[in-house]
């Protein structure tokens, strides 16, 4: 009888070092697609995942991936995760090909909060087209300097060539050493911070933005839309989320983040999950095993 109690519980205390070897480790729920576009952090569709500066900016409508901020909605064409960029494009944007007036544009502006996490790139041009004279562009002139330059080798001399504008009827008129403002002004972002038709008192505006190293010859072969650069801050804690295998989120708060380790949640990493898991299954079967113990020396 002995000889079987010792074989029995040789048997039961074999089991407690699997209990440990489970660690928390599962899939990423937050990863998803739309259409042939990967979403992945800091970006998200469903609300908790991601990054908390990203969120609610990214919807899917039939396959189609939608970039939404305060100036309006953008179809998304693609999510650079290694070079941090996103290309958007909407179509009131003009382009080589054709001039859409009317101030019907959204241009490029993002809320307050989110600032700090999106601007477009150094090397996208924005070009505002048919701004009255008393925009805010051209405060102070002829006296003062225009903010008008090339961005990357692109700007509204080469523009003019395009057949958009003689098949809407448009010349260069104007220019910035004549009597009245350009037709078309090109500006980088930083130079006005916010791409708003309706305060610059514009009618249109085209933006393109730059492959370097590949250079094109003329605008027929520039890449028409807005690429934007986005930054994450606070990056750390994803990174030591992520290696002790959780996913990024964030709380209800749309604030705080979250490491997802499987059904539970962490504010640091999934290891301090475990290692309370491991306790609690390691406390509960110490428990069973004893009781089973007592058990079969009773029988005995």
């Amino acid at each position: 009888m002995s000889t079987l109690f010792l074989i029995i519980l040789s048997i039961l205390s074999s089991l407690v070092p699997l209990s440990f070897a489970s660690n928390v480790h599962v899939n990423n729920p937050c990863r998803s697609y739309c259409g042939n576009i990967t979403i992945d952090y800091p970006f998200a569709l469903q609300y908790g995942c991601g990054h908390p500066g990203f969120r609610d900016l990214l919807f899917c409508m039939n396959d189609v991936l939608m970039f939404h901020i305060s100036s309006g909605s953008y179809r998304v064409l693609e999510i650079d995760y290694a070079y941090q960029s996103v290309t958007i494009h909407e179509p009131h944007l003009s382009t080589c090909d054709t001039l859409v007036l009317g101030g019907k544009g959204n241009g490029f502006a993002v809320e307050q909060w989110r600032s700090p996490y999106f601007n477009p790139t150094a090397d996208n041009v924005f070009m505002l087209i048919g701004c009255s004279a008393q925009s805010s562009l051209f405060q102070g002139f002829p006296g003062k300097h225009l903010p008008c330059r090339n961005v990357s080798g692109m700007g509204c001399e080469e523009y003019y060539g395009c057949p958009a504008w003689s098949l809407a009827g448009r010349g260069q008129m104007g220019s910035m050493f004549g009597s009245g403002p350009p037709e078309c002004c090109a500006v980088a972002f930083e130079a006005i911070r916010a791409i708003n038709l309706s305060k610059l008192d514009c009618e249109g505006y085209s933006s393109a933005y730059s492959l370097a190293p590949l250079r094109v010859d003329g605008p027929s072969e520039w890449s028409f839309g807005i690429r934007v650069k986005y930054s994450v801050q606070g990056n750390e804690f994803c990174r030591a989320c992520e290696a002790t295998g959780g996913t990024c989120g964030y709380g209800s708060n749309g604030i705080r983040q979250l490491c997802m380790c499987g059904d539970m949640n962490s504010t640091s990493n999934c290891d301090s999950v475990t290692s309370a898991t491991d306790r609690r299954r390691g406390h509960g079967l110490v428990t069973v095993l004893t009781a089973i113990s007592f058990s079969i020396l009773a029988w005995i």
